[in-house]
């Protein structure tokens, strides 16, 4: 293609968005909002207006309580049947095909408007998995991300690990014969690629990646922390017969999923909790989860448990999840202590994840001379602190951590 129609370097992600290109030799990120190169990877649909807000706006319209519904997280619905499934939102029967697509769109939009371009290329980059190694749903995963740009307005859609990315903004190729390991936390997937500094390139040894990322932390802080609040575990009278049976954890286990919260907004569901409330020996609690249901307030729930975590994450004193949302003077208290416990089965699969990709090399970690940290989910003190004990003779270093795949993705494209 034409020198002269540039390609966009694009990551997708799933808690944040960002775009660049090559210009003077050097990347150049889209701003997003008024100083901002990121863009929330999230939707509102507004009933009143019958509006769709994407980005900071939705999140908004979330927090100021505006009648609608709000989607995070869908990049993590990629490869799954929900990806075509058609539903009713707003005034159309959609599927989450059009929707990314129309995300994506906008982000083309503001690049061109930016910088008075056409982009019909992008290089997009992608978890080294999606959903885990050998599993059937990766090609579609792929594939459905790919009807996305393609729904978007591109009309060629190439691709690229993220930590590959991220490798080539790091520097790497200022230190001849190095040899790193990017550490890529995101909101959904964690990746990890080794790479030996090789000139003015980077030559990859090994790639490999797990399902896991910021959202699995959210959750397996919510499901231990916040969902007891709302019932989970509590013991139900059996229908038939004497004797107690404990609470089912599927709704739990949903409401605790940021891209399953949505579809838990539907009759079955509430009269599933109705009852649960009615044989329930704490109907308190069960009357809680009626409330958030009925309310629409599982994302709330979330985004409190997310800072929540970034708070004990920062050694804050008396740091907890606050839920006055649900009952005034509700909370969950959440020490540096009691998330590290909790995310101790999350440390074991970066551990496993980041030992598989040296395998892949045929490497020792004493070969290792330094680690790189990207994505935003990458400065949980966790992360760093499992990469430390396996690799404790190399630096560790925070490389941009919100910008250095889209870096290195701008660089990348320039170079097609």
């Amino acid at each position: 293609m034409a020198r002269h129609s540039p390609a966009l370097g694009v990551d997708f992600g799933t808690s944040n968005s960002a775009a660049g290109y090559l210009h003077d030799g050097k990347p150049r990120l889209i701003e997003m909002g008024l100083g901002q190169a990121s863009l929330p990877t999230t939707f509102f649909f507004d009933f009143e207006t019958r509006q769709t807000l994407t980005g900071e706006a939705a999140n908004r319209a979330l927090l100021e309580g505006a009648e609608g519904r709000f989607m995070r997280a869908l990049k993590r619905v990629l490869g799954t049947t929900l990806m075509h499934e058609k539903r009713q939102i707003l005034n159309e029967r959609v599927t989450f095909v059009e929707i990314i697509a129309r995300f994506l769109n906008q982000i083309k939009t503001r690049a061109e408007t930016d910088t008075g371009l056409t982009f019909d290329r992008v290089l997009s980059g992608r978890p080294v998995v999606f959903h885990g190694t050998g599993d059937a749903r990766e090609a579609q995963a792929e594939a459905d991300l790919r009807a996305c740009y393609l729904a978007a307005g591109f009309t060629s859609v190439d691709f690229m690990f993220e930590p590959v990315a991220a490798a080539i903004a790091s520097g790497a190729t200022e230190q001849s014969g190095e040899v790193g390991l990017i550490v890529d936390i995101g909101g959904g997937t964690s990746d990890f690629s080794l790479f030996r500094s090789a000139g003015a390139d980077v030559e990859i040894l090994a790639s490999h990646g797990v399902r896991i990322g910021g959202t699995d932390f959210d959750r397996a802080i919510s499901i231990e922390r916040v969902m007891p609040l709302l019932g989970k575990g509590t013991q139900l009278r059996k229908v038939i017969g004497p004797g107690l049976l404990t609470a089912p954890n599927a709704i739990f286990n949903d409401l605790a999923t940021w891209e399953k919260i949505p579809f838990l907004y539907n009759a079955q569901t509430r009269r599933a909790v109705d009852e649960m409330t009615r044989l329930s020996e704490e109907p308190e609690k069960l009357d809680r989860l009626i409330a958030v249901l009925r309310d629409e307030l599982g994302h709330d729930l979330a985004f409190a448990v997310e800072r929540g975590k970034i708070d004990a994450n920062g050694g804050m004193q008396q740091a907890g999840i606050a839920l006055d949302q649900i009952e005034r003077g509700l909370g969950a208290p959440l020490s540096a202590d009691t998330l590290s416990k909790i995310l101790t089965p999350c440390a074991s699969e970066l551990w496993t994840g980041a030992q598989e990709t040296l395998h892949l090399a045929g490497l020792d970690p004493s070969r290792v001379d330094r680690v790189i940290y990207v994505g935003g989910s990458s400065l949980m003190s966790i992360v760093s602190d499992t990469m430390k004990a396996l690799f404790p003779n190399a630096s560790h270093s925070f490389s941009d951590v919100f910008t250095a795949v889209t870096d290195g993705l701008a660089r990348a494209a320039g170079r097609s």
